[in-house]
């Protein structure tokens, strides 16, 4: 959980006279690498009469120009930032595989760039001694991370942390003469310590924002008793595919959330927060800082307070009434899955897509369910998902119905069980659809043929190795050389299902009037109604975008219905009427939703291409579709979906 947190860095100056100020240069600003996101950041700066100019140094850092053009007796630094303390994992990274044994050698155009981070300081007689000792404890082939972190943890043991308040940074050998330090003493230190390693390290100021834990732990060191903050100096190392990673030799640790750096540099001398100068006299320097938590979310080991809890629960009886007071009320759906109880740890019931038996048993599932709960609904074998990767859609089988009682369906019998194969011809269709279409109202003539796309077949025949038999494929296999073998043997003259071009809408804009079926010719470009190739129903390869556009002032709009308009109750079957009217032979519009009735299997199967089909339109479909061919169809009384309708029961694969 997050804890947000304001600090505020005031450095002060008081001089005894009116000076003149050189330019300042300040280095307070978080640098671009932080890791801890900073929320605000604000700089301000006394006299107010200045010049500020925000620049980057040559190592990146942002760098705050300030000139001063009259004279002033005090200077005044305040830095105010936020900042997010989410916990950073110091060990997310990934270093190069050639850098992940140490020894190694830098790649020579990174070696270039890092030039002024591998450069060695005159090495005295007690850090030479350190190197032989340290270099003694290394093994052929040592992991890198935890080499460093070794190293790390050894400065941290011998090295005692010193507030020292003289200026300046101790050479290497001073450290390790005195066994003790400042945090800069020590940040520099392991500079040099990894430099004469072969590894670049830079020097990094930063401030330090350390907070007291929530809970004391019960071993190992306690950490702060109150929330603290400071400048801070660390040293980085740069890591081939990991960057500039910090280690702390005052914590042994590794930089974390609390590190905040501000300069990073090849020498310690040019990460100073400020830089400046003025006319001799005397000066009263003071520095202050503080940090304050001015957000927290609440955590396990700083739950919600009482009083917060209690705000909480009177929120939630709050929106119990409001629910209550408007009728909203709680709904759980989801997709249901089932198992072969024969085969529970067959690959089709964990893991593949399709199998044996899965569609042989969903069907019979799908049948005893509608036998129980839907008498008198309507079978709906239909395309599932599609996923990435898979060479065709799934499956999707469902049930519709109406709970007042009213069968969408009456002759069970007429639904094919896709299971068995059947014995429709295309004759039988063609023979169906041109009697639906005149049940409907609309002229059978506009019925079209539909075949397979034969000239690309051929093309395609014709581009196979001349070794390549496309009658001896494996018809198993859902690729291209199959399905053309399959469509040469059945006849590149055969029919490949029938198509008759289909409208529902309102008779009046207002939608007062009846339902009304419409349809128009579609003008063809070429000779025939040529399917796009694929292996889908007829319905999902239409060539509609070779069909006429309109312009958007002669498209007929099909508003969908308001879901939130009053419904009313879906009428009796009895009361459903309708009407056919067809277009002209150039029509304003060219009805680009069609009816589609192919052979499957054996089977007859009719797929309506349209977006949207609200539930009255289907009822008063299907209730055409299985009448006797002459009985005149019903009229539908309104469209639109009402209360009264049931969510279908579905399967998918």
């Amino acid at each position: 959980m997050a804890i947000r947190v304001a600090l505020q860095h005031r450095t002060t100056y008081r001089f005894d006279r009116l000076v003149k100020l050189s330019p300042h240069e300040i280095r307070l600003r978080p640098a671009p690498h932080c890791r801890t996101p900073i929320l605000g950041y604000s700089l301000k700066v006394e006299p107010g009469n200045h010049f500020l100019n925000w620049q980057q140094d040559p190592y990146g850092n942002w760098l705050a120009r300030l000139v001063f053009p009259e004279t002033a007796q005090a200077l005044d630094i305040v830095v105010d930032l936020t900042a997010d303390m989410t916990v950073i994992n110091p060990f997310d990274f990934f270093v190069e595989p050639y850098a992940e044994s140490y020894p190694f050698s830098y790649a020579p155009e990174l070696a270039k760039e890092l030039i002024p981070f591998l450069e060695i300081a005159s090495v005295g007689p007690r850090l030479e001694a350190w190197l032989a000792a340290f270099r003694a404890t290394l093994t052929p082939g040592e992991a890198t991370v935890p080499m460093l972190v070794r190293l790390n943890q050894q400065l941290q043991r011998e090295i005692r942390y010193l507030v020292r308040m003289e200026p300046g940074v101790q050479t290497p050998d001073d450290t390790l003469q005195h066994a003790c330090g400042s945090c800069r003493d020590t940040g520099w230190l392991l500079v040099q310590v990894m430099r004469n390693l072969g590894l670049a390290a830079r020097f990094a100021s930063g401030y330090l924002i350390q907070l007291a834990a929530d809970v004391k732990p019960l071993e190992g060191p306690s950490g702060p008793a109150r929330d603290f903050t400071d400048l801070h100096a660390w040293a980085e190392v740069y890591l081939p595919g990991a960057g500039w990673i910090g280690f702390d030799p005052t914590s042994a640790l590794l930089a974390g959330e609390g590190h905040i750096p501000l300069a990073c540099t090849a020498d310690p001398g040019n990460a100073a927060p400020v830089i400046g100068f003025t006319d001799v006299c005397e000066t009263d320097f003071r520095v202050v800082m503080s940090v304050t938590r001015i957000a927290e979310d609440p955590r396990v080991t700083k739950p919600y307070t009482e009083t917060q809890w209690t705000a909480i629960d009177a929120l939630g009886e709050k929106v119990d009434v409001d629910l209550a007071s408007y009728d909203v009320r709680l709904t759980q759906g989801g997709e249901p899955t089932f198992v072969s109880i024969d085969d529970m740890e067959g690959v089709e019931w964990k893991t593949a897509a399709l199998g044996e038996k899965k569609r042989e048993l969903a069907a019979a599932l799908l049948h005893r369910l509608k036998s129980r709960y839907s008498r008198g609904g309507f079978v709906h074998d239909g395309q599932g998902k599609w996923y990435p990767g898979e060479a065709l859609p799934r499956w999707a089988l469902g049930v519709y119905w109406r709970n007042d009682g009213e069968p969408l369906w009456h002759d069970d019998s007429l639904i094919a069980d896709a299971r068995i194969a059947g014995g429709v011809s295309l004759a039988a269709a063609e023979d169906f659809v041109r009697r639906l279409a005149v049940a409907l109202g609309i002229p059978a003539q506009l019925v079209l043929t539909a075949y397979e796309d034969a000239p690309k077949l051929l093309r395609e025949e014709a581009a196979l190795p001349v070794n390549a038999d496309p009658f001896k494929a494996d018809l198993s296999r859902g690729d291209e050389r199959a399905r053309l073998a399959r469509l040469l043997l059945a006849g590149l003259d055969q029919a490949a299902g029938f198509v008759l071009p289909l409208k529902s809408g309102d008779t009046k804009a207002d939608g007062t009037g009846g339902l009304l079926w419409e349809s128009s010719p579609w003008p063809l470009k070429r000779e025939r109604l040529y399917a796009v190739s694929g292996d889908s129903p007829l319905g999902l390869r239409l060539p509609l975008s070779s069909l006429p556009d309109v312009l958007p002032e002669d498209i007929e709009a099909d508003f969908p219905v308001d879901p939130f308009a009053p419904r009313e109750l879906l009428p009796r079957r009895s009361a459903l009427k309708g009407e056919g009217r067809s277009r002209g032979d150039q029509p304003r519009e060219v009805v680009k939703t069609a009816l589609t009735v192919q052979v499957r299997s054996g089977n007859l199967r009719y797929r309506r291409h349209r977006p949207r089909v609200t539930l009255e339109r289907r009822d008063r479909g299907l209730s055409t579709a299985a009448r006797p061919a002459g009985e005149r169809p019903q009229r539908n009384a309104r469209s639109g979906c009402h209360r009264g309708q049931r969510p279908p029961c579905s399967l998918m694969a």
